[in-house]
């Protein structure tokens, strides 16, 4: 065998092998690219229930201030029914 026949060889076996490694590349940055679309998904997903939690305590510290103020007005009421001479 001389030389070329020996680069033709060579030639031969080393296109499937770079062809092998461009399509382990290839699913290597396809399966990359979905991991971090879903990292991006779940970052914002956890950022839009942090923001529905904030304002359900915003509205929870409002709820029970308004219950408050109601149970003080229930007892202002039953005080004076009761100095009325009534029973609540």
């Amino acid at each position: 065998m001389d030389a070329a026949m020996l680069t033709a060889l060579g030639a031969l076996l080393a296109s499937p092998v770079a062809a092998a490694a461009a399509m382990y590349g290839s699913r290597g940055a396809t399966r990359a690219t979905r991991e971090g679309g879903a990292l991006t998904g779940f970052n914002s997903l956890t950022d839009q229930l942090q923001e529905e939690r904030k304002e359900l305590r915003s509205e929870l510290a409002t709820l029970r201030s308004d219950l408050a103020a109601e149970r003080a007005e229930s007892a202002r009421l039953r005080l004076l029914v009761t100095q009325l001479g009534g029973t609540p």
